[in-house]
């Protein structure tokens, strides 16, 4: 026997020894890996041979494998050994842990772990029931020294970590053991702050001592090893032993922020306990945190921030680097603060009796430090707390708090300027992104979101000093305003002396743009108008309208500070003219030197920047822009007809400005003249015999276009098709202008003043009429003409008569696939050259603008019109003979725009009473045709991606990778998807929204015992719509609506698959539950839940829907149905006698009735073999944890608990046979 081991354990050194060198080549290796897992699964002394190579002799990778022996012993052949073997494999553990390791500083770290990892095995195997003196065990060792209380602390923690974290073991099991725990958790923890507090003290000896360095390290590591421990515990252990002896814990871990080697795990354990939610009164000992001592270390701490995480490079260089473990404890501490801020505001002003503490001042600018740290991460972290201290019922009027915001809104002007990009050296932030970020764009994406919560935040501090707020930002403003341009070193590369992004002097005028925003937005809302600064708003728009610059950057900075300012020149009116002078001015800037070239990104911003002003200003402020309307209207009139270069876009947004004003009118007839004028020539061009022949003729079309000719940017023939599409473009630009702002009085009396409200409704309700209305009637016809038309484009004959050059004029714009598929674009640079676009590429953009602003005119114009278009005459079948034509040749890109700008509005606006004429006749056909040509490309995307089961949820899409067309088009069916289903959603479901769940902390411990992580999925409370209950009269588009939602299911989309499960399956199903369903209608309906559940079982979020969804159908339709019980009967591994059971409970009326919860599980658990795995999990090898004898069963009320039958098991734990 010993010469078999001694043989067989040559060969695994020799295994192992191939395998770990790097050298082997790959078939040795491979070899080598085969002999050591099969003589792991498979060979007899494995225990013995386990022993010998772990023997602390051996080299660290023989003993590891040793070590990894033993553990697929235990894990995989436990069950079925001896008694006599379990408890010598236990005893040689023990021993390794006695004496099989080296010292704490020479063993490696994996040694540790894989031997850890044994003891716990066979805890969760053995413990308490056959193991009931582990814990006394345990604590034995750590007198044998401190790689043994290391040991003993790794046991510990990995116990937790598998038992509550991971929860790798059964439900009995796991119980036992968390009530275990939990009943020894007094004299654990007691354990473990005594080891904490020995080992800190002997550390803090050692390290000063010569000579001593070895045992200080060593200490230390315990120290370390311990708070670790500690970590694992407080996250869910009661907060009773976390506030034990006056927070006794806490006040340790405060004291040990001091220690550089302890600071970072210590600060860990505090983050996870003031992180613990629970019934207020537990956490109300939190506050002792706020006493003098707790809070000047976490001050010194926080104000010594900047300095602790840098060092020099060299003692030599200026250069700094960040030093990682120090950051990382900064980032720590500051959760700290914003947990301890958290705590502070859940308690204060609560039915628990807490004052605001004295020392609130100091806690705030322990804050405040992290806020204005050079690191953008840590300024970002802190903003949750401040929002929640300015916006607290009783904090907020506190005079500390109150003086502290103006501080904050000073901070905030640097925190705003953004700065700190990775590839750059021009501020301290920048070190510091580097480590945090892996590029610019990761860094632009992240202060982006966080300059959006900055503003929200100021926003909430400006409400508490609205004056002071206003005079920092109009001080700002003015510095602004007075300071020379700094291009800095990096201007734009074709326009020569302009700024970029990066500039000093476009970052400054940003940040402060954004601040004046803010500030002048809460103004209003705060102050009573006779204590609003309007003079000096004044003299501050007044400077502003005088700026002249010419760098575009600046120039739309100044813009918003003109529309920020603006609302203050409703008490000064004479201001108006200068303003819209300025905004009219800014309309047609253009840069000297652009003559010949295409305009810069930053030009056109500028120009769409003076638009939307114009715009908003013309929407919030119409009454006030009333008497200046003839001015307005005169200057529009002579940009139109001067030679300035306006495009379509900005020539309708003007258009756009003039009829929100005429919506002042409030007379019917005066507004309707005005309309008739203004698009007079839009009119006539639009329905002109021309533009007829044009709209209703596809290759008339790509001839008036050019899409038939080849690309000569020097023909006249190009000249004139880019005329062409100019005019197309322009019509429908100016159409849905006029559709979307055209509006009655909302005064139900100026309505009928002015002659808006033509009559009333049978219920009473008003029936208006919308002076647009004879237009869009004299324009829809060629509208829906263009839309069958351009449907008619996909046809084969008319993609034929593209011309070699325009071939792609129908694919996906590059702008859009990167979109589609989250790839981002390098933002820096996007303004620094003029635009230049193919052809290829103006003709992509005319053709998707085009369909786009069909549906945007046809959607707006039910919301606008109202009765007035629902009542067209003929209107279901016009729109179905224009949009629904040539569909199986129209492309998934463009079916995306139909359904969610045109169907979708439809179904909003409509009124009840045109349900039936005009949504049912379009619904139906769209839900069932569109239900048929996504299952066919979903089974091609199933059978494509069955070959490798890619989760499209796991799928990661490389910016660098090439963009495959396949790629391209499984997410745009993936997104067709779930437009669709949202339309159906809209349709035909009604959503309550249900009460929050309690608190996970304040449910009760036994139920938590009992509880798995799964999301909890309460009963469905989803309703039919009135429109729902109408399309269910009509069976066949019923019928589409129910197979589109039952097959969405199993489509390989988890995220369509969890929402139409919990929203809409039921909800439409149970409508006709009580009807006679055919039988296999019920078996389809059902398998389609279960082929869902193959699919995406593996995500516990559908996980939990798809298996209620099943249970509902199940309880709700096998009495009347026995074929449901035949299908359960194909699912793999079924329970037969469970099932057999649940049928009972289900069928018999008199039968005992279970819990709901307990229904759910037993359910869950006859359907599992139809859960599908995730490729991860598909070759692992089963672990098996058998159920010991039970030590707590749950008695019955009315019993006494001495009663049970387990008292001598029980015993043991009871608190005179403490294991510690």
């Amino acid at each position: 026997m010993a010469n078999q081991v001694a043989a067989m354990c040559d060969q695994l050194m020799k295994a192992v020894n191939v395998m770990m060198d790097a050298e082997s080549s790959q078939i040795y290796r491979l070899e080598a890996l085969k002999f050591c897992e099969e003589f792991k699964e498979s060979n007899s002394l494995c225990v013995p041979c386990g022993l010998q190579l772990a023997n602390k002799a051996q080299p660290a990778v023989v003993r590891h494998f040793g070590l990894q022996v033993l553990e697929h012993v235990i894990k995989f052949r436990w069950n079925n050994m001896q008694q006599q073997e379990k408890l010598h494999l236990k005893e040689c553990a023990m021993q390794l842990l006695l004496d099989g390791t080296h010292s704490i500083l020479e063993e490696e770290s994996h040694i540790k772990d894989v031997l850890s990892r044994i003891i716990v095995e066979m805890i969760k195997r053995e413990w308490p029931q056959h193991w009931p003196h582990m814990l006394k065990e345990m604590e034995d060792l750590t007198s044998q020294g401190e790689a043994q209380t290391e040991l003993v602390m790794l046991i510990l923690l990995r116990l937790a970590e598998d038992v509550i974290t991971f929860q790798t073991l059964p439900t009995q099991r796991r119980r036992d053991i968390q009530q275990t725990l939990t009943q020894n958790m007094e004299n654990i923890f007691g354990f473990m702050i005594a080891v904490l507090k020995v080992k800190v003290e002997d550390y803090r000896k050692a390290k000063g001592e010569p000579g001593e360095e070895v045992n200080a390290r060593a200490h230390c590591r315990v120290a370390v090893a311990t708070l670790n421990t500690l970590a694992g515990y407080i996250d869910w252990v009661s907060l009773v032993h976390i506030t034990a002896g006056n927070c006794h814990l806490l006040e340790i871990l405060c004291l040990l922020m001091a220690e550089p080697e302890l600071q970072l795990e210590a600060v860990e354990c505090l983050l996870i306990a003031l992180s613990r939610k629970g019934k207020l009164e537990e956490r109300k000992p939190f506050m002792l945190l706020f006493d003098d001592t707790a809070i000047c270390y976490i001050q010194a701490a926080a104000q010594s921030a900047d300095g602790l995480a840098i060092c020099k490079k060299s003692p030599d260089s200026q250069a700094v680097e960040v030093v990682e473990r120090r950051y990382i404890f900064l980032k720590r501490l500051c959760q700290v603060l914003c947990a301890l801020g958290g705590q502070l505001c859940q308690l204060v002003g609560s039915d628990v009796d807490v004052e605001v503490p004295a020392n609130l001042g100091k806690y705030m600018e322990a804050l405040l430090a992290f806020t204005t740290h050079s690191s953008q991460f840590l300024k970002s972290s802190t903003l949750p707390t401040w929002g929640a201290l300015f916006r607290h019922e009783t904090l907020s009027k506190d005079a500390v708090v109150a003086q502290m915001a103006i501080q904050y809104v000073r901070a905030s002007m640097d925190n705003l300027v953004k700065t700190g990009f990775p590839s750059r050296n021009d501020s301290p932030s920048c070190e510091y992104s580097r480590v945090d970020f892996d590029s610019d764009e990761d860094f632009n994406s992240f202060f982006n979101s966080f300059r959006a919560q900055q503003g929200e935040v100021l926003r909430i501090a400006c409400r508490a000093v609205p004056l002071e707020a206003f005079q920092i930002a109009a001080e700002w403003l003015q510095f602004q305003i007075t300071s020379p341009i700094d291009t800095g070193d990096a201007t734009t590369k074709s326009t020569g002396g302009l700024c970029s992004l990066l500039s000093p002097s476009v970052v400054q005028w940003d940040a402060m743009t954004v601040f004046m925003e803010c500030v002048v937005s809460q103004i209003f809302k705060t102050l009573e108008e006779e204590k609003l600064p309007i003079d000096q708003s004044m003299e501050l728009l007044q400077a502003v309208l005088n700026y002249d610059t010419k760098d575009p950057l600046i120039l739309s900075c100044v813009l918003t500070n003109v529309s920020a300012l603006f609302p203050f020149v409703i008490h000064r009116p004479h201001f108006l003219p200068q303003v819209l002078s300025k905004l009219f001015q800014a309309i047609t800037f253009e840069l000297d030197q652009e003559i010949k070239t295409p305009r810069t990104r930053a030009v056109k911003n500028v120009r769409r920047h003076a638009s939307s002003a114009i715009i908003k200003i013309c929407r919030d402020y119409p009454q006030f822009i009333l008497p200046s309307f003839d001015l307005f209207y005169t200057h529009v009139k002579k940009l139109f007809a001067s030679e300035a270069t306006l495009t379509h876009m900005e020539k309708c947004c003007l258009m756009e400005a003039l009829v929100l004003i005429s919506n002042q009118f409030k007379d019917f007839a005066k507004q309707k003249a005005f309309l008739d004028e203004l698009m007079e020539s839009v009119v006539a061009d639009w329905t002109s015999e021309e533009m007829r022949h044009v709209l209703w003729d596809p290759v008339a079309l790509l001839s008036f276009v050019g899409a038939d000719q080849m690309a000569d940017d020097q023909s006249k023939d190009a000249d004139r098709a880019s005329l062409n599409r100019g005019r197309l473009s322009f019509c429908l630009y100016a159409m849905l202008g006029v559709v979307k702002r055209a509006r009655w009085p909302a005064d139900l009396e100026e309505a009928k003043a002015g002659g808006f409200v033509v009559g009333c409704t049978p219920t009473g309700a008003p029936i208006y009429r919308n002076p647009c209305t004879a237009q869009f009637l004299l324009l829809l016809p060629n509208l829906l003409a263009l839309v069958r038309t351009h449907n008619s484009l996909f046809l084969p004959e008319n993609t034929a008569r593209l011309s070699e050059d325009f071939c792609r004029a129908h694919d996906v714009m590059d702008a859009e696939k990167s979109m589609v598929l989250g790839l981002s674009h390098n933002i820096l640079d996007f303004y620094d050259s003029p635009v230049y676009k193919t052809n290829l590429e103006r003709m992509q953009g005319f053709f998707t603008t085009l369909y786009e602003y069909c549906f945007q005119v046809l959607g707006n114009a039910g919301v606008s019109l109202q009765q007035e278009f629902y009542t067209i005459e003929r209107l279901a079948e016009e729109i179905a003979g224009a949009a629904f034509v040539s569909l199986d040749h129209v492309p998934d890109h463009r079916l995306r725009p139909m359904i969610r700008l045109f169907l979708r509005q439809l179904v909003v606006s409509c009124p009840p009473d045109y349900y039936e004429t005009v949504l049912c006749p379009l619904l139906g056909p769209v839900f069932g045709y569109m239900m048929q040509r996504l299952n066919v490309k979903w089974q091609v995307i199933n059978q494509r991606t069955s070959m490798n089961e890619d989760d499209e949820e796991e799928e990661v899409i490389s910016q660098e990778s090439q963009v495959t067309q396949e790629m391209l088009e499984e997410q745009l069916v993936r997104l067709l998807t779930r437009e669709l289903l949202d339309l159906l959603t809209v349709s035909c479901i009604s959503r309550r929204v249900p009460e929050p769940a309690a608190n996970k902390e304040e449910i009760d411990e036994e139920e938590m015992m009992d509880s798995t992580q799964t999301p909890s999925t309460a009963q469905p409370t989803e309703e039919l719509t009135e429109l729902g209950k109408c399309l269910m009269k009509h069976e066949n588009i019923y019928m589409s609506l129910l197979t589109l939602s039952f097959t969405s299911l199993s489509w390989k989309d988890a995220t369509n698959c969890h929402r139409t499960a919990s929203m809409v399956c039921w909800t439409l199903l149970r409508q006709v539950v009580g009807g006679n369903l055919l039988p296999e209608a019920v078996t389809w309906f059902y398998t389609s839940v279960l082929r869902g559940l193959q699919v995406h079982g593996q995500h516990e979020v559908c996980n939990s829907t798809l298996s209620l969804l099943a249970m509902l159908i199940y309880e709700n339709l096998r009495p009347r149905y026995v074929e449901l019980h035949a299908v359960m009967m194909q699912i793999p591994n079924i329970n037969v006698e469970a099932l057999d059971q649940f049928d009972h409970r289900l069928l018999d009326p008199n039968a005992q009735k279970v819990g709901d919860k307990k229904r759910k599980d037993q359910f869950k658990k006859l359907i599992a073999g139809t859960v599908g795995k995730a490729l991860c999990q598909q070759f692992r090898k089963e672990v098996h944890i058998r159920n010991l004898p039970s030590l707590f069963k749950k008695p019955k009320p009315e019993k006494e608990v001495l009663s049970s039958e387990d008292l001598g098991l029980t015993a043991l734990f009871s608190p005179n046979a403490d294991a510690l």
